[in-house]
């Protein structure tokens, strides 16, 4: 799939949904003996994100206060499939949102063109998507913007349009002995 995108045969998007949350992501973070570092944090203010993402950056992103279910992820994919330019494949993981969605709606998606193609259980690192998510919540999002929730849905909507932009991921090439290895 990976070839046949790279020679402009079908389109590959790579998907999956994340939840950035009030409760924000420090990894790590440094001080001074007598310095202070303080973030706020609260719980349920937070939006959820459904992104699908390809190694050029194009990017359809959604996101929403609700919770993600397999009929708001068939709406999604639904809306794609009605605006296909050539075949599009799109790769998911197996949650369950995402298998439940195809089986009501993949037939009808294959007739205008758009496949879905799951990944076996725990191979996330096949997925770019996963990129995605990290760099939004380490390295995009700042600090300030947890300040509270419409801020932070402004800035994760920001971010996100940004994609493909202002804000590119430079994805290494898809090497198919690499990703055999592992599966080995």
């Amino acid at each position: 799939m990976e070839q046949l995108s790279e020679q402009g045969h079908i389109d590959l998007f790579y998907g999956d949904e994340s939840r950035v949350s009030l409760l924000p992501c420090v990894p790590y973070a440094w001080q001074f003996p007598d310095e202070q570092v303080v973030m706020l944090s609260e719980r349920g203010g937070g939006v959820n994100c459904f992104a699908l993402l390809s190694r050029d950056n194009r990017i359809h992103r959604h996101l929403t206060q609700e919770t993600v279910s397999a009929a708001w992820v068939s709406q999604k994919l639904d809306a794609l499939s009605l605006c296909l330019e050539r075949l599009t494949v799109v790769v998911l993981d197996n949650a369950s949102t995402h298998v439940k969605a195809v089986k009501e709606r993949g037939a009808l998606w294959q007739e205008r063109g758009l496949f879905v193609f799951f990944l076996p259980p725990y191979s996330l690192h096949l997925t770019i998507a996963e990129i995605l998510w990290r760099k939004l919540k380490y390295e995009w999002l700042q600090p300030d913007d947890y300040a509270d929730k419409e801020i932070l849905h402004l800035r994760v909507w920001q971010a996100l349009s940004a994609v493909g932009q202002t804000l590119r991921i430079n994805f290494q090439p898809f090497r198919v002995a690499e990703a055999t290895a592992r599966i080995d």
